[in-house]
């Protein structure tokens, strides 16, 4: 969806509405090019918890590729006795 600035002035509370409805971005232009984003703050923190994960699971695969691993029976053996943890 994609309102221009003038319209976010005049129609605040129905854009607003809009997008809490559709759950859907609504792109502000200025001078008739893209500036701005109006999200809900769920929508938001949904796409910010997506892409903390990716930010993580790259970080994973770059280790896997460069062969920064371990087994996981070493890591959780290792694990259990620094926390203490009987079995």
């Amino acid at each position: 969806d994609i309102k221009s600035v003038l319209d976010l002035k005049k129609k605040t509370n129905e854009i607003f509405r809009q997008m809490h409805h559709t759950g859907r971005p609504i792109i502000v232009t200025v001078n008739g090019r893209p500036d701005a984003v109006l999200l809900g703050v769920e929508v938001f923190e949904k796409k910010l918890r997506s892409l903390n994960l990716g930010m993580l699971l790259a970080a994973a695969e770059a280790d896997v590729k460069d062969g920064s691993v371990r087994k996981a029976r070493d890591f959780m053996k290792e694990f259990k006795e620094s926390a203490k943890i009987p079995g």
